[in-house]
């Protein structure tokens, strides 16, 4: 990758070959979570085959002008960062309810337009919140994103949630297979091929997998060659007070979870997200909601699958992730091309997620490895903000017989671990100091009040 002493890291252009080979691993490592959102909502709304086929289209065409968005940015749009953007999860069961319930796809996509709308008016706002996040709380919330992620890798691994032959030990196996071969190109292939370790790993995991009749090509018969998704396709928007509130709460949370990972990626690359670029980022991310309604798909944010790969490869460069969606463009218009990625097996994607996702985790441990611990309570902001973000990964139900907007904003580990580690930070850094405060709040990077009179011996030495 060529470089210059004055470009840096996220702003190089590598070659065309290396920016096809990175771009395409990027793609495969976000598959399979880009599809599942339209997957999920159109099963529950008993849709056609060709409809569903029609909304996994729309999805990829979307997904790849959003990341185009993101990453090469234009006014105030876009963070500049290797970003890849997709479905977000926090939707699914709102849209859920409303198809279900209230007006089908009409009612779904104009409480989407106007959540995308609401995201970029309030932008700005969320700016100017990043003083919130100093890295005591951006080490807690990386290591969630990471933690929160992995079961997902774990049921890939297994033969994908919901398949017949779920946790079966030759699932295991393959996982296991591609997970070893991206770890030994990583330690021992040359440099260029240690950062596309991913890609090679998935590669051999399709190899082994064909004659293994891990895979199933029939839909790619099935598929057409070209498909263009056109605005309002399944009809007019309907604007309905109670689901546009819905979505208006699914906003507030993946504008908490897309702070979360472009604060993560400034931590990778080396450049540090400030106020303005986070809201240009949250702005993009608006942008890209609005263009879902309109085309027939469902709310962006920041996919939090590719932040890892950004970490444990070591290419920053934001070009490599418009390649990527340049390739989802081309995937969203040629269906049969899609429908050749949609049919590697969840065990090859499942190997590769283990390392991806762990590298965010480890991400987050280096970030608080900054941070102080002794003589100040930041041990009890990371551990309780850790046991509730994770607490809905481990149970899924804990929040079932909650409202409906609590479980969206709770039932994502991320958001509800970042609004903790906000909120108690400010309670143990914030307030007036206290005995041992002081020190605490300065490693946790927070200003504190009160002057030298302020300061005091930290608890150890008081005992």
């Amino acid at each position: 990758m060529a470089t210059t002493a004055d470009v840096h890291p996220v702003d190089e252009i590598p070659p065309v070959r290396q920016l096809a080979a990175f771009g395409l691993q990027h793609v495969l490592a976000m598959y399979a979570g880009a599809v599942a959102v339209p997957l999920i909502v159109g099963g529950a709304l008993k849709l056609s085959p060709a409809d569903l086929a029609y909304l996994i289209t729309a999805d990829l065409l979307v997904c790849g002008i959003a990341t185009l968005i993101q990453c090469v940015g234009f006014w105030r749009f876009g963070v500049r960062l290797p970003i890849m953007q997709g479905c977000t999860f926090a939707a699914v069961s709102p849209m859920v309810l409303i198809g279900t319930t209230e007006g089908g796809l009409p009612a779904i996509y104009g409480s989407v337009i106007v959540a995308g709308l609401a995201i970029m008016l309030l932008a700005p706002l969320f700016g100017r919140l990043l003083r919130f996040f100093p890295p005591l709380v951006t080490g807690t919330v990386i290591l969630i994103i990471g933690v929160s992620l992995l079961p997902v890798a774990g049921n890939w691994a297994a033969g994908g949630a919901g398949a017949k032959d779920f946790g079966e030990p030759r699932n295991l196996a393959l996982a296991g297979f591609v997970l070893a071969v991206v770890l030994g190109v990583q330690r021992f292939a040359p440099a260029f091929l240690s950062r596309i370790a991913v890609l090679l790993g998935i590669a051999a995991g399709l190899a082994v997998a064909v004659p293994f009749g891990f895979t199933d090509f029939s839909g790619v018969g099935d598929a057409d060659w070209v498909g263009v998704s056109t605005p309002f396709h399944f009809g007019t928007p309907e604007f309905r007070l109670s689901a546009i509130v819905s979505m208006l709460v699914v906003a507030l949370v993946t504008m908490t979870e897309t702070t979360g990972d472009l604060i993560a990626v400034g931590e990778l690359t080396g450049r540090k997200v400030e106020p303005r670029p986070l809201a240009d980022g949250l702005r993009a991310d608006g942008l890209s909601t609005v263009l879902g309604g309109v085309f027939n798909t469902f709310p962006y944010t920041a996919f939090a699958q590719n932040v890892g790969l950004v970490g444990m490869t070591r290419v920053r460069s934001r070009w490599v992730v418009a390649a990527a969606g340049g390739i989802l463009v081309l995937l969203g218009l040629l269906p049969k091309l899609g429908a050749v990625v949609a049919a590697i097996p969840a065990p090859v994607l499942g190997g590769a997620g283990l390392v991806m996702f762990g590298t965010v985790a480890a991400s987050g441990l280096r970030t608080l490895a900054r941070v102080g611990f002794q003589g100040n309570d930041n041990l009890t902001v990371v551990a309780v903000s850790v046991a509730i973000g994770l607490l809905p990964v481990g149970v899924p139900t804990v929040y079932a017989q909650f409202p409906d907007w609590f479980q969206t904003v709770m039932n994502s580990g991320i958001s509800a671990g970042c609004l903790s580690a906000i909120v108690l930070n400010l309670l143990f850094n914030h307030l007036p100091v206290r005995r041992g405060s002081a020190a605490g709040a300065q490693s946790a990077g927070l200003p504190v009040g009160g002057g030298e009179e302020a300061v005091e011996q930290p608890r150890e030495e008081t005992v």
